[in-house]
């Protein structure tokens, strides 16, 4: 996976699309494929010009993954990179806009619950955390996923410390153990590589 064409388009004429799809097109890198570039994209046009379906022009671009550019689809960023083995390999990571957006929506829960009872907040926390990280979990997801545990456990931590009328985290009183075996805090933020690119994004 080398290179990545943009087409944005709408519906019309009763197409039953979202307002705004995003079509990305795939073509290797090799050179005696360099004319499928122009192939493809002449042929994407004139099949959305058959359903009467305009192309955002200003957001239709090519994508070239072996200059270090990049492309984000269904909230994945996607790039080439280079495997410990010398390979060239496609990357896909969450955006950190997609990971702010879940963080800013854990934190609305932490403040709705402030001064109730642990077991509702982490009923309501887990619902999220298992949908956002299933759906990212088949990318190179490590680094955002750390971050968003150690981010999670230090809130449930404060939450705790604060019922108790105390100040700080209790990081002894409050194991990462106890967090999950006893309370029930999500805790599966295992990666499964070589999986596909899920078909629809989290609810908001």
């Amino acid at each position: 996976m080398s290179r990545e064409v943009h087409v944005r388009f709408c519906e019309r004429r009763g197409v039953r699309l979202p307002p705004a799809t995003l079509l990305v097109v795939l073509v290797d890198g090799y050179r005696r494929h360099d004319w499928l570039l122009d192939a493809v994209n002449r042929r994407v046009r004139e099949e959305l010009a058959k359903l009467g379906i305009p192309v955002n022009e200003q957001k239709s671009r090519v994508v070239y993954l072996e200059r270090d550019e990049a492309f984000t689809f269904l909230g994945f960023d996607f790039r080439r990179v280079r495997s410990l083995r010398g390979v060239w390999r496609p990357q896909y990571t969450p955006t950190r806009h997609k990971r702010r957006e879940l963080l800013q929506k854990l934190q609305e829960v932490f403040r709705r619950h402030q001064s109730q009872p642990v077991e509702p907040l982490i009923h309501e926390v887990n619902l999220i955390l298992a949908g956002w990280l299933n759906y990212f979990r088949i990318g190179q997801a490590n680094r955002h996923f750390k971050y968003i545990r150690d981010w999670v456990e230090k809130k449930v931590r404060r939450h705790l410390e604060r019922a108790g009328k105390r100040t700080g985290f209790g990081w002894k009183r409050w194991s990462t153990d106890r967090l999950h075996r006893v309370l029930g805090l999500y805790s599966d933020y295992s990666v499964r590589h070589g999986g596909g690119i899920p078909k629809a994004l989290p609810a908001r």
